[in-house]
Parts: C-alpha cells; structure tokens; sequence
C-alpha cells in the first residue's frame, strides 16, 4: 500500500547513530539495588522509596526494563534484531520548565532539578523563554547553573533548551544533547529563528517558512556534528488555536525521516494546578486553556478546541481528531506530558529584590517570602504530569533516541506505575513508537501490562484505574488537504474495567487476521468524569469531559496515554 509509511528507519528497535557512549553510570544510583540505601543522597532515596512501592526495583529493572520479565512475547523477536528483548529502561521525565532566567520564572535551575530529582524525574530539559533579552545573554548565563546541577545530581540527566517562540505559531521545546557546542547552538537559533526576536509572530507564510528554516537548521547542526542530537516538541498546541494541521504537517516534515528535529507536541499542558478553584486556587483553566479565537488562529477549529478535556489537549483527547489524523498517515507524532513549571501552587518562595531583568538576563535568586501562595498554577517537574520514555540506558543519547523513536507514555498523579504494549504476531513483535511488520492476514495480538500505582501520589492518596480503553484506526496514507484534522476510522474497539488495585493487570485484545495496514494506542482513567467524545458513542462512548473553567481539580480526574504501535501487513 503505497502509504509512504516511514517506519522503515527503525523507529528504536535497536536503532543506533552511532552516539551511545553512557555519558553516567549504567544505572542511577537509585535503580541499582547493589547500591546500600545508606548510600543514597535524599533525592536518590525518595526516588528509590518510589520504585519500591510500584514494585519496578529488583532483578526485572536490572535487566533493562520496568515490566522487564514480561512473558507476553516470550517465543517472539523484536521487530528488528531483537535488541532489548526484555524491554527498556523507563526513565520519567519533563522536557518543559522555566527557571530566574525566563521573563515570568522565578526558581534556579538547581531548585527546578532538586525537586524534579525528588518528584522522581530521571530527565529534564531547561526551557527559558526565548527572547530578546534571553538570546543575549540568558541562553549563555544559564548553562554553568545547569553544568553544576549536573554535577549535584548525577542520578537527574539536565538538558539545556529553549522555549521556542515558533515563527507563526504557538511555543515549543527545542533542546541538544550536551557538548561544547550545546549554547553556541542554541544561541544561534535563537537568535535566527526565534519568533519574537524576529518579529515573526503572525500567522503569515513567510513566518510559518521561518519556522521551517529554523529546524532545517538543527538539523543541520546535527549532520555536521556541531551537537549530537537535537529535538523539538510543540507546547500546549490547541491554547490559542495557532498551531494550523498544515503548519504541524509541515514542522513534522521539515527534516529527513531519519533524523526527524519535529517529533511531537504536548498531549497534555502544564500548569494543571491553575483549574483549582477559589479560594483555595486560581480559579482559571487548566492548562491556562481560557482563550479565545484571534487574528492568528486556524478558522477551522471548533471553540471547545481552545479548552482541556480531562487535562489534554484537544488535540489529543479527541478520539478521530487532530492527533489520530496525524496517525493515520503513517508517520510519527508522539505525545507528551509536562509541568510548564513557572510559579509553584502552594509554594513560599517568592523573587530576591533587586537586580534589572533586561539587564542581567535573569531575576535575583528567590527568597522565603513568608506566606503560602496559592495564587499560582504550576506543580513541580514530576508532582502532577510525567512522560515516561523507553530508554536502552541511562544517557542523554537514549533518552534522546527513546523519544525520537516514541517510546513514550504519559500519566497524571501518578494514575499507574509502569506500562509494558507488546504488539505481537508471525513470530517478531513491537511496542510503542514501533512497527510491526507482518504478512498479510498474520493474526496479531496486543497484550498490555498496567502496573497500578504502587503508593500515594503527592495529593496523599492511591488512585485507582477504572477502565483502559483500545484505540484503533486504519492508515490511510498521506492527506491531500494538510489542514486535516480528522480522522473517520478511529475509535475505541476495546474497553476494560479493571478490577484490581494494586499489582500488575495484564490485558489481551485480539486484532484478528490483519490485512491493512492499522495503528493501536492506550488511554486509561480513573474513571471519575467521562463524557461521550466529539464524535460520538460510537467513536467513544466515555471519553474525557471538557474540564470547567474556574472549577477543575486536577487530582479529580487523572488519566494515562500511551502512543501508538503501527502495524503493516505486506
């Protein structure tokens, strides 16, 4: 089927570039149970007390993966060369939070690691505003605060990025595996490419170009081997309706499918703690998702786009939607999860005096400011939303490799522990972000294995997973209208009530004999607020609920994504 499907690179099963050398330990300190836990800093023995609690430490970790002694796949190979056949490292993480150096921030860098290290992060990226001021000096100023986080928590892998203003659009992570190039890169970017630098915000096309040029442009910092990876996300997508389908297709196809710099965008924004209501919160959306249609936004989307539904993005929680239209063109777009840490909700700490913010390029480092304040939205990295990526080592390379290659699932309030997709048929198998590859009519099984949460989340209570449902859709091959933003075969096939509320819950659904080519995704809540989604019970009888502005609280309503699994029959 002539589908220009490009899944042919690897998409991680045992996918290499060459730049594998562990830039840390094998394992963090904390996963390695030869370590004493006398041994272990605070942060390391909060993140091990964790682990414990799932039940993810012990030999299956060891091996290379959480759920590691699965037996779903036993007799099969993985979908390539059979790398990693007892499953990944699933390393937790946020590529999306604010430090003293964006215009709006407030926390040093080694605040934001602290707590993402005691929160359970094992990766976070620092993504300042890109700015006037921040391209000057900022990009440059932050990168020793990040070297000596680096150096404090060695258990926490730090990158350096960016919050991108993209030329016509909405913001996005861009971030580089570290190196001696990592600021100068960075800064040449920002510099070049950065819409609010450039002046570049409205939705014109020379201004979308721009935004096109600037990944051409990592990319090229790649080929040439100024820096050995580099990545962007697109930030809280569907906030201010500017993110066009056709500019999303276009930031997707901008670089080579072999080094894709576009990868995916946020399945779900930060500041989720701005949705609690008054007198005990903001009392405004979450996400932030309160806006309105401008000047700059795509006409063709509905206003309940500019709203989160149980914490996601529209674009995401649509079954049929934005997302699933991407999905059915065979290509990769994965979802995330993050923080959008900038003001922490119930936090004491407020901005040092003194100091000129355009001068500095940062704010003067915070000090007690003697009251709790709940006026403000944002949890810390780990706190509230967590992506979790598959990763074949403990590295900045891996983890790089690990969300290139969509090996990525998502939960709020920590809803599950640990997710294992095994995609199984003729023999090989794949998982999430790969392939399967299979001869027409092979019959395929998916079988899921759900750790449920191991302990309280930060909220101090156990959540319980209700239902996980399976989504499935056909690929139809590349859209002749790029502006399209749905798609008609997507919808839940499978429901299953879960039962059990600790342990591991395996789930089995059964593809049949395939003979076109489809793609299965995971979604599960806890089951308190659901609705019938956009486009219909038939599509998705008990979807998320549109989340009410000025009375939505986050720990009320968590749920789980995972990305898709493809598979081709031939």
């Amino acid at each position: 089927m002539g589908h220009g499907h490009d899944h042919g690179h690897g998409h991680g099963h045992g996918h290499h570039h060459g730049h594998h050398g562990h830039e840390g330990p094998e394992l963090p300190a904390a996963f390695d149970t030869s370590v004493p836990d006398e041994a272990l800093t605070p942060e390391q023995r909060s993140r091990r007390s964790l682990l414990r609690r799932a039940g993810l430490l012990g030999a299956g970790l060891a091996a290379g993966g959480v759920l590691a002694q699965t037996t779903a796949a036993a007799p099969a190979r993985a979908a390539s060369n059979g790398r990693r056949g007892k499953g990944f490292l699933w390393l937790a993480g946020d590529h999306h939070i604010h430090t003293q150096y964006s215009s709006d921030g407030k926390y040093r860098v080694v605040d934001q690691v602290r707590q993402g290290a005691r929160h359970g992060m094992d990766w976070l990226v620092i993504t300042d505003h890109g700015s006037a001021t921040h391209a000057k000096i900022g990009v440059e100023k932050v990168n020793p605060d990040i070297q000596e986080a680096r150096a404090a928590y060695e258990d926490t892998l730090v990158f350096q990025g960016l919050e991108w203003n993209i030329p016509a659009a909405e913001h996005g992570t861009v971030f580089v595996h570290p190196g001696k190039n990592e600021v100068s890169v960075l800064k040449q970017f920002e510099t070049d490419y950065d819409g609010s630098v450039k002046g570049a915000s409205d939705s014109t096309p020379a201004n979308e170009a721009l935004a096109v040029a600037g990944l051409a442009f990592l990319h090229d910092q790649v080929k040439r081997r100024k820096v050995k990876d580099a990545l962007m996300l697109a930030n809280h997508p569907a906030r201010r309706g500017v993110d066009s389908p056709h500019e999303i297709r276009a930031w997707r196809d901008a670089t080579p499918a072999s080094r894709r710099i576009a990868v995916g965008f946020e399945g779900a924004p930060g500041h989720q703690a701005a949705g609690l209501p008054t007198p005990l919160g903001m009392g405004r959306a979450r996400g932030i998702y309160d806006n309105n249609p401008s000047a700059n936004s795509f006409a063709g989307y509905p206003l309940e786009s500019y709203r989160t539904w149980g914490g996601f993005d529209w674009m995401t929680a649509t079954v049929g939607g934005l997302w699933d239209s991407l999905l059915a063109e065979g290509k990769p777009w994965w979802i995330t999860a993050n923080s959008d840490s900038h003001q922490v909700y119930a936090d004491t700490a407020v901005r040092g005096t003194g100091g000129d913010f355009a001068t500095d390029g940062r704010y003067p480092d915070p000090v007690y400011g003697g009251r709790i304040d709940i006026t403000q939205g944002d949890y810390w990295p780990g706190q509230y939303s967590r992506t979790h990526v598959g990763a074949d080592g403990f590295s900045y390379a891996a983890v790089m490799d690990g969300i290139r290659a969509g090996r990525i699932w998502v939960d709020h309030g920590q809803l599950i522990s640990g997710l294992d997709v095994r995609v199984a048929g003729g023999g090989r198998w794949a998982t999430l972000g790969g392939a399967l590859h299979v001869k027409k009519g092979t019959h395929v099984t998916l079988t899921a294995d759900v750790a449920l949460a191991g302990g309280p989340n930060w909220a101090g209570f156990v959540p319980k997973l209700a239902r996980v449902d399976v989504i499935q859709g056909d690929v139809t091959g590349e859209v002749k209208d790029k502006d399209t933003f749905t798609a008609p075969t997507a919808k839940v096939v499978k429901s299953y009530e879960v039962d059990k509320s600790a342990g591991t819950v395996r789930l089995t659904y059964d593809l049949g004999r395939v003979d076109r080519p489809v793609y299965v995704r995971l979604r599960g809540t806890d089951g308190n607020r659901t609705a019938v989604g956009a486009m219909g019970a038939a599509v998705d009888p008990a979807g998320p609920a549109l989340d009410v502005v000025g009375d939505a609280d986050p720990w009320r309503d968590l749920w789980f994504y995972s990305n898709p699994v493809w598979v081709l029959p031939s």
